[in-house]
C-alpha cells in the first residue's frame, strides 16, 4: 500500500524561508532538552536559525540518550582496549544496530541490551513492551532472525505501596510482548531496592542467528535510491520520548499532550520480521534500519549520515493513524513497528510485492541524493535542509565536571566495614541466616516472574531459569550454541565503581563458563544518574574504565550496548548500575552444564579460594540492614583460568552441574543447587576454614570471586582431581550430594540441617506474598 495519509488542513508549515526570514523568532528550544549553548551551535551550523522541523531533529538526535553526548568520551576506552583475540570472531563491533559474533560454521549471533527505563515507570506495561520490540527492530535490521530475549529488571522496595503497581505492568508487558512475538525468555535477573523506587531500571536482551552471507549495515547508498517506511503507520505516541519530553507542540495554539511512551504491538513487530527476512534473502533491500528512538529523525539522518550523505524526503507520503500530526510531531514520533528501507529503484516492484504478501502497510517516502544534504518537504515547502552528519554523528560532545564523591570515604571506611558486624554464633544461627539469604528479596526464586515467560517457544532452549546462564541451539545437525549470561551489582558499585563493574563482568562471564561455553563477547547497559552531577560524572568514569580493563583482562570485546542517564529520583541518583551481559560459544549444548546436581552420591567441589569478604553481600545486607566497606577482589587471573578449567571438565563429560558462587556466597549456591533438581547435599566446612584462615560466617556467606561449586560423578573423580592438580587450581571437596524427595536436605556437618522443603518454602514465598500465587503452581 503506498497511497497517503499526511492531513491537507492546518497551520502553515515553518520552512527554510520562513527561517531565513525571521532570524529573531522565539523557538521553544529549552523546552525541547536544548541548552542555550546548543542552540546557538545550531545556528551556527545552518548559518540562520533552525526551522521548527529542524529544532525536532536536532533535540532528539542530541538528546543524551541517542548522542551519548556526556559518555561517548569515555566509551571510547571499549574500542581503544582490544587485542588480536577479541578481534577475532568480531564481526561487527561498536557503532551498528547490534553487535555480530562469528560463532562458526558459518553461523553468526547479534546480541545488544538496551535500556527502557523512564517509560516503564510511567507506564510500566507499555514501557516495558516497546524496549522487548525495540531490541529485537535493531536484531532484524542487521539481517538476523531474533531467537530469545533475556530481561534485567530493577524495583523499589519490595513492601513498598507503589511497587506492585510496576512490578506487575512490567512483567506483564515483556511476557506479553515476547510470547506474542514466539522468542524464549533465556533468563535475567531482578532486583528490589529503594534506591529504584521511582526509577526503575528494565533493561531488554535480544539474541539473532544469522549466516554469514546473510549480515546487513544500514546505509544510505546509491543516488536515486528509493527510501521506503514500512510496517506500523505513524501516531502520537513516544513523541519526545528519546529526549524525556512529554509533549510540546510548534504551533502558536499552545501545546498539544502527546504521550511520551510508545504503544507497542507484537502481532505487527511478528509480521515486520518475516517480512524483513524475505526481503534480505530477495535481496531486494540496500539497507534496513529500525524506527526506535527519534524515529524518523533518526532512521533519515543516520542513514543518510552513514551512506552517501544526501537524501531528500516528502513528509506528506508518511502512512498516519492521526492525521493532526504536525511535521515536528511526525518526525519525532516513536510509535513501535516501522522500518526504514532503502530499496534499488528496479527492485521497488518486488519490495512492494513482498510487503503486500504480508499486509504491511508501505509508503515510498523519496531517494538517496548526492547533494550531501538531508532535505525533508511537507507540503511542497521545504522545512528541513541539514548536513545528516551534524544531527546524527557529530553532536555535543562534553567534558563533564567530575568530581570524587564526598561521602564515598565514609562509606569505605574500615570502622563501617562487615568485618565489624556480629557473626553467627552457633549452628542454629547459621541456619537462620541461610534460609534468611535464601528467602530475601534477591535472592529468593524469580518463578512468579518466570513462569509468566514462554522459555521454550522454537525448540532450541537449552538451558534457561533458574540455570544461571541462558543457552540455545543455533545448528539442529551440529549442536552448536550459545551461551548468555547478564550480571550487575548495584551494591558494589556504590562502594566502588571501578572494582563494583569488574565483579558485574566477571560475574556474568563465570556464568556463561559455568554452563560449558567459551566466554567470547560482552554487550553493556550503563545506567547511572544525572550527568549533570560531577560525583555520578566520577562513578561513570570508573566504571567505564574498570569495565573496559577487564574486558581487555579477560579478552572479551564489548560489540555494543547503551548509555542510561538521569535514573533518579529528585536529586538522589540511583547505584551505579553497569548492566553486563557476557555471550559463549558451545559447539555442542548436548554437553551443557546445568547449575545443580540431579543424582546422588555425586562429590561435591569448591573451586576457588574463600576470603573474609562480606563488605557489600548480600548476609550484610540481609541480616544487618548494612553496606559499607570495599566490594571483593576481582582476581581476573583467576576467573580466567577458572573458565578454561570448567570448560576443560565438561569437555570431557567431568561435571554433571555446576553453579558460580556470587550473592550470598557458598550458602546460596548450595540452595540453588539442592533445590534446582530437589537433590539435597551433606557438606563440611572445616577444611574452608582451615586452609582459607575463614571463620564459619565467611565460609559460608563470603562473596570471594573465582569459585564455582561443582558436582563430579564418582567414576569422573579420579580425571577431574588431575585436572585441577595439572592446572594448578585451588580445590577442596567439601560434600556429596545426598538425599531425594522429602527427606532431602542440606547438612552442614556438625552445625546444622535444613530441610529442602523448608529451604523451598522460603525461597519460593517471597514474591508470591507480595504480589500474588505463581502462574501454574
Amino acid at each position: 500500500m503506498t497511497d497517503t495519509a499526511a492531513p491537507t488542513a492546518g497551520p502553515r508549515p515553518d520552512t527554510v524561508a520562513d527561517a531565513v526570514a525571521t532570524p529573531d523568532k522565539e523557538q521553544p528550544y529549552g523546552a525541547l532538552g536544548l541548552k542555550p549553548d546548543e542552540y546557538e551551535r545550531i545556528r551556527e551550523i545552518l548559518g540562520r536559525r533552525p526551522t521548527s522541523g529542524e529544532l525536532a531533529m536536532y533535540s532528539v538526535m542530541w538528546s543524551e540518550h541517542c548522542s551519548y553526548k556526556s559518555s561517548k568520551i569515555y566509551l571510547r576506552q571499549f574500542g581503544k582496549k582490544v587485542n588480536d583475540k577479541m578481534r577475532e570472531r568480531l564481526l561487527v563491533g561498536m557503532g551498528e544496530n547490534a553487535g555480530v559474533i562469528d560463532i562458526g560454521e558459518g553461523w553468526a549471533v547479534t546480541f545488544k541490551v538496551e535500556s527502557h527505563n523512564h517509560p516503564s515507570y510511567i507506564e510500566p506495561f507499555q514501557g516495558a513492551a516497546t524496549g522487548v520490540g525495540g531490541i529485537i527492530r535493531d536484531i532484524i535490521s542487521m539481517g538476523a532472525r531474533p531467537v530469545a530475549v533475556m530481561d534485567q529488571l530493577r524495583f523499589g522496595d519490595i513492601d513498598d505501596p507503589d511497587t506492585a503497581r510496576v512490578v506487575h505492568g512490567v512483567v506483564a508487558g515483556i511476557s506479553s510482548y515476547a510470547n506474542c512475538l514466539g522468542l524464549p525468555n533465556l533468563g535475567g535477573e531482578t532486583v528490589f531496592d529503594g534506591v529504584y523506587q521511582q526509577n526503575p531500571l528494565v533493561n531488554a536482551l535480544g539474541v539473532g542467528v544469522l549466516r554469514h552471507e546473510d549480515l546487513h549495515l544500514a546505509n544510505a547508498s546509491g543516488a536515486g535510491n528509493k527510501v521506503v517506511l514500512f510496517g506500523a503507520r505513524t501516531g502520537g505516541d513516544g513523541i519526545g520520548g528519546a529526549s524525556i519530553l512529554a509533549s510540546d507542540s510548534f504551533s502558536e495554539g499552545g501545546p498539544t499532550k502527546r504521550p511520551a511512551v510508545q504503544v507497542g504491538d507484537p502481532f505487527a513487530e511478528k509480521v515486520l520480521i518475516e517480512c524483513c527476512l524475505e526481503l534480505f534473502r530477495g535481496e531486494l533491500v540496500e539497507g534496513i534500519q529500525d524506527l526506535g528512538a527519534a524515529g524518523i529523525s533518526c532512521a533519515t539522518s543516520e542513514l543518510a549520515a552513514n551512506g552517501d550523505g544526501g537524501m531528500f524526503i516528502e513528509l506528506d507520503s508518511v502512512l498516519l493513524r492521526d492525521p493532526s500530526l504536525t511535521a515536528e510531531e511526525i518526525l519525532m514520533s516513536e510509535s513501535q513497528e516501522r522500518m526504514m528501507a532503502v530499496v534499488a529503484p528496479e527492485k521497488l516492484d518486488a519490495f512492494l510485492a513482498v510487503t503486500e504478501k504480508w499486509d504491511v502497510e508501505t509508503s515510498v517516502l523519496g531517494e538517496v541524493t548526492d547533494t550531501g544534504r538531508l532535505v525533508i518537504n511537507w507540503r511542497g515547502e521545504e522545512i528541513v535542509n541539514v548536513d545528516p552528519r551534524t544531527v546524527a554523528v557529530d553532536g555535543p560532545v562534553y567534558e563533564r565536571p567530575v568530581a570524587y564523591p564526598a561521602w564515598i570515604d565514609a562509606l569505605q571506611a574500615d570502622g563501617v566495614r562487615a568485618a565489624g558486624l556480629a557473626r553467627a554464633a552457633s549452628g542454629e544461627e547459621l541456619r537462620a541466616q541461610m534460609l534468611a539469604v535464601a528467602g530475601s528479596p534477591n535472592q529468593a526464586s524469580v518463578e512468579w516472574i518466570t513462569n509468566q515467560y514462554d522459555r521454550y517457544v522454537l525448540g532450541n532452549t537449552a538451558l534457561t531459569f533458574p540455570d544461571g546462564a541462558g543457552m540455545i541451539r543455533v545448528d539442529e545437525e551440529s549442536g552448536l550454541g550459545v551461551a548468555i549470561s547478564t550480571d550487575a551489582n548495584g551494591r558494589y558499585c556504590q562502594l566502588d565503581p571501578y572494582v563494583g563493574s569488574q565483579l558485574a563482568l566477571a560475574e556474568a562471564y563465570r556464568n556463561v563458563a559455568a554452563s560449558g561455553a567459551v566466554p567470547t563477547a560482552v554487550t553493556d547497559c550503563l545506567n547511572f544518574g544525572s550527568p549533570e552531577n560531577p560525583e555520578v560524572m566520577w562513578q561513570f568514569s570508573r566504571s567505564v574504565e574498570g569495565l573496559s580493563d577487564a574486558c581487555l583482562a579477560l579478552e572479551v570485546p564489548v560489540t555494543g550496548g547503551n548509555v542510561s542517564l538521569y535514573n533518579q529520583t529528585g536529586d538522589t541518583p540511583i547505584h551505579p548500575t553497569p548492566v553486563v551481559g557476557v555471550l559463549g560459544i558451545i559447539d555442542d549444548v548436548a554437553r551443557r552444564v546445568p547449575s545443580g546436581w540431579q543424582d546422588e552420591g555425586e562429590h561435591l567441589y569448591l573451586l576457588g579460594v574463600t576470603h573474609d569478604e562480606l563488605d557489600g553481600s548480600a548476609w550484610a545486607g540481609t541480616v544487618h540492614e548494612h553496606l559499607g566497606g570495599r566490594p571483593p577482589v576481582a582476581d581476573l587471573d583467576a576467573e580466567r583460568r577458572l573458565a578454561e578449567l570448567l570448560h576443560a571438565a565438561s569437555q570431557g563429560g567431568l561435571l554433571s552441574g555446576a553453579v558460580d558462587l556470587s550473592e550470598g556466597g557458598l550458602a546460596q549456591a548450595l540452595s540453588d543447587g539442592a533445590l534446582r533438581f530437589g537433590v539435597g547435599a551433606r557438606v563440611w566446612i572445616d577444611e574452608i576454614v582451615s586452609r582459607d584462615g575463614v571463620d564459619d560466617t565467611a565460609a559460608l556467606f563470603s562473596e570471594s570471586q573465582a569459585r564455582v561449586l561443582v558436582a563430579v560423578p564418582h567414576e569422573e573423580d579420579v580425571k577431574f582431581r588431575g585436572l585441577c592438580e595439572g592446572r594448578d587450581f585451588p580445590v577442596l571437596r567439601i560434600g556429596v550430594t545426598d538425599g531425594s524427595g522429602e527427606g532431602a536436605a542440606i547438612e552442614v556437618q556438625d552445625r546444622f540441617t535444613l530441610p529442602l522443603a523448608e529451604l523451598a518454602a522460603a525461597s519460593r514465598g517471597t514474591l508470591p506474598a507480595r504480589f500474588g500465587a505463581v502462574v501454574g503452581a
